[in-house]
């Protein structure tokens, strides 16, 4: 009965010793830090203030935080999609404003109106930030230790690993190791001998992966800050044949970050030659753009020589550095105003905002100097305008356009004198009309003086006030021009990002021993095992493949007849049968873990 317990114990003992090195193993395949856990005693003393520091620094520079304010970012980007921004247009904020006055206050106390320079925005930033370099370093330089390192040893007991197979053959235990290494080096495997094992391991490109996916992280945080700190963007609207000059004075908006100095805008100019726009005529599509492009002559540098070049959708002209991009279109009529004496007052061309996607337009024309009524007082003329390209026709409906080609362009005006409230010192929207202190021109009936004009048509203003006549039709392109130093950093951190978390998903580090001993036989007893860090199935798939190509230098020897032989009772002799006969075990077919011989 003693014997029977001794044993018993020895079997249990081997387990616990074979379970924790079975775990050790599998810790072994980790580069996450270790958490030092303290001790649960009842009289643990309360920590200093270097140990709470420390205790902040450990629960900031864990993975689970870096998730979490990465979480936190994406959250507080929402408000910054939903919510107009003063950093991107001033009038929508404004507008917003008017409308909201109750959430107005709540917003601005919050910093919703700017968002991505708020102080909670960019403490989330920092801290995800310093998260990940306190994450990445130590991970690091782990990696870097495991590389230098070899595989461990075989564990005593292989049967306990997931994927298992066993085999005897006649071939001797060195020729079985010797094979071994050569069939894993030759799959990229890093192998050793140890004993009378071979260990051998392979995956590391996927901690590589992980590491590169944080890194490039860190890389993209860097870019959207350096690119927000140091970029510009501006808005200009050019009529055909005019141009612009890259300065401050010329852009009909700009903005800029916090660091940017406006010294460093790029020297380049350029005239709008030509815009050619045309569209589907017939079909589910009619109207969609088929061609759409602004053709401009251009020059580098204040001496530089003249250039042509074409700017499409998505398709910047690119100078110095400075990307110029084509936004939008739309028309421009040309009119003409005389006083009542026949003199011109004003000739230009007048560009009107698209108010659908037919380019339907509305805007106003002002003529502020030059023009006297006819009492010799110099006053001011206002008209608003609605443009179509293409008018359907009288009575057929409203006026609005039926395609965005100039088939058809037809102006209509109204007419209003007096003063048009630009000596105020105040901002006024070009494209709008403020009659509060101007008078309506009034035709026979009396009524507000309004008319349809074709190309060439006028408008008489009445008691010998002058005239109003449509020229013909221009078109205008609307261009962004911004410089934003760091996109290709951006980009390249994107495109690693991508790559190292594919390898951190789809790689798998696994390890392989395999163990040649001669039996008390004489046969020789081969035994392989692998271990992934994580389950997959095609750990066991793998070991098959390799315990295949080992059986060719290897191979199953021959079945003997059973001989009964007198069983052991201390337990100490060692098992030298094959448990799976003398065929090879697939991994599948392997005993579960626990079982017993």
């Amino acid at each position: 009965m003693s014997k029977a317990n001794s044993t018993w114990r020895r079997e249990r003992a081997d387990e616990h010793e074979q379970g924790s090195a079975h775990g050790a193993a599998g810790e072994q395949l980790s580069t996450a830090p270790r958490e030092e856990r303290p001790d649960t005693g009842a009289g643990v003393p309360a920590m200093s203030v270097i140990g709470w520091v420390r205790w902040f620094w450990r629960q900031l520079t864990s993975m689970r935080v870096a998730l979490i304010l990465l979480f936190l970012l994406s959250l507080g980007a929402i408000p910054g999609s939903l919510i107009p921004q003063t950093s991107v247009d001033d009038m929508k904020v404004q507008a917003f404003k008017d409308r909201h006055t109750t959430l107005t206050p709540i917003y601005e106390a919050l910093q919703l109106f700017d968002v991505y320079s708020s102080v909670w925005f960019s403490a989330i930033y920092i801290l995800l930030f310093v998260s990940l370099i306190g994450c990445i370093v130590p991970r690091t330089g782990q990696f870097v230790g495991q590389l230098r390192s070899r595989p461990p040893g075989a564990p005593k007991r292989l049967t306990r690993l997931p994927a298992y197979t066993t085999w005897r053959t006649e071939a001797e235990p060195e020729e079985v190791r010797e094979a071994a290494l050569a069939i894993l080096r030759k799959r990229r495997f890093r192998t050793h001998e140890v004993g009378d094992a071979v260990a051998a391991e392979k995956g590391y490109l996927r901690e590589a992966g992980n590491l590169v996916f944080h890194i490039a992280l860190i890389v993209m945080l860097v870019a959207f800050a350096a690119g927000q700190l140091f970029k510009s963007e501006g808005g200009k609207l050019v009529v055909e044949g005019d141009g612009f000059s890259n300065t401050l004075t010329q852009y009909d908006d700009f903005k800029s970050g916090s660091l940017y100095d406006s010294d460093s805008l790029a020297p380049f100019s350029f005239v709008l030659d030509d815009f050619v726009g045309t569209y589907e005529k017939s079909g589910p599509q009619r109207g969609t753009p088929r061609t759409f492009e602004a053709r401009v002559n251009y020059t580098e540098g204040a001496d530089g020589a003249e250039r042509k070049g074409v700017i499409k959708v998505n398709e910047p002209l690119v100078v110095d550095g400075t990307k110029v991009y084509l936004i939008a279109h739309g028309y421009a009529p040309v009119v003409t105003v005389r006083d009542g004496k026949g003199k011109v007052v004003s000739k230009s061309a007048v560009p009107l905002l698209p108010i659908d996607n037919n380019i339907t337009s509305s805007g106003a024309i002002k003529v502020m100097d030059g023009y006297k009524d006819k009492n010799g007082v110099k006053t001011q003329l206002g008209f608003k305008a609605f443009f179509v390209p293409t008018f359907a026709g009288h009575g057929k409906g409203q006026m609005f356009s039926q395609f965005p080609a100039l088939d058809f362009p037809v102006l209509a005006l109204s007419a209003y004198q007096g003063s048009l409230g630009v000596d105020s010192g105040l901002a006024q929207n070009v494209y709008q009309l403020d009659t509060s202190k101007m008078k309506e021109f009034k035709d026979e009936d009396g009524e507000l003086l309004k008319k349809m004009l074709m190309p060439g048509e006028k408008l008489d203003l009445p008691d010998g006030a002058g005239s109003i006549t449509f020229e013909g039709t221009e078109e205008w392109a609307s261009f962004q021009i911004s410089q934003q130093p760091g996109n290709g950093w951006a980009l390249g951190g994107a495109v690693a990002a991508i790559a190292g978390l594919a390898g951190s998903l789809f790689i798998q580090r696994r390890r392989v021993w395999v163990r040649a001993v001669r039996g008390a036989d004489g046969v020789t007893v081969v035994e392989m095992a692998g271990l992934g860090r994580s389950e997959s199935a095609k750990l066991p798939e793998e070991l098959g493949d390799l315990s295949a190509a080992l059986v060719t230098t290897a191979p199953v020897a021959p079945e003997k007849p059973a001989v009964s032989t007198a069983t052991s009772t201390d337990g100490d002799a060692p098992d030298a049968t094959n448990e799976a006969g003398s065929r090879p075990v697939h991994p599948a077919e392997a005993p579960a873990e626990g079982a017993e011989k």
